[in-house]
């Protein structure tokens, strides 16, 4: 179990990382969505391309940042049917979920979207709209997406398993939340 918990502090890394870059890109999103409304409105200048840039980043953000919410418990969950539950039956249906439909399904959309991916790539696929950007890099923000959620659902196997085993404390009991961590300043005392 050591090896496997190793494994999951690593995929733990890249997804946080991950997710603590990204924060930037939606600094950038919503610098270029104002800057495209200040240039149409006052000066009536459009850019399909800053438009789709738009769309890359959003959906770079969405995608690639899966992983980071899973890891944070941030996602959608049935808490209200099972808060009444006991901790280790709430594990149990945890680890249900993961195995039959979490990795199940993001598994599946990785592998069914690389063709698409690669037929973008392989030919050169352009946007259809005038100015346009080319659009393999938005094809391989899916099977990359649900790449990171897929290795994100191990890791969060692996802490469960692990908890059961009384190895680790409850993976969820102490949630963190890195951006608040970043905005607390401490308070000085009366």
């Amino acid at each position: 179990m050591k090896g496997l918990l190793a494994l999951s502090r690593a995929i733990d890394f890249v997804n946080e990382h991950i997710g603590r870059l990204l924060y930037w890109a939606v600094l950038v999103m919503v610098l270029v969505s104002a800057g495209n409304a200040t240039l149409r409105y006052a000066l009536s200048m459009a850019s399909n391309a800053w438009l789709e840039l738009q769309w890359y980043l959003f959906s770079a953000v969405f995608l690639l940042c899966s992983g980071y919410t899973l890891k944070h418990n941030e996602h959608i969950r049935i808490d209200v049917v099972i808060s009444n539950l006991s901790r280790r039956k709430q594990i149990w249906i945890d680890i249900f979920g993961t195995v039959f439909f979490l990795l199940p399904m993001s598994i599946y959309i990785m592998w069914a979207s690389w063709p698409v991916f690669m037929n973008a790539w392989t030919s050169g696929e352009v946007s259809g709209s005038a100015g346009g950007l080319i659009r393999w890099p938005a094809r391989l923000l899916v099977p990359a997406g649900f790449l990171l959620l897929s290795l994100q659902g191990i890791s969060e196997l692996i802490k469960r398993f692990a908890y059961l085993q009384g190895l680790i404390p409850d993976p969820v009991e102490h949630h963190e939340d890195p951006a608040l961590e970043q905005l607390q300043v401490e308070v000085p005392k009366k």
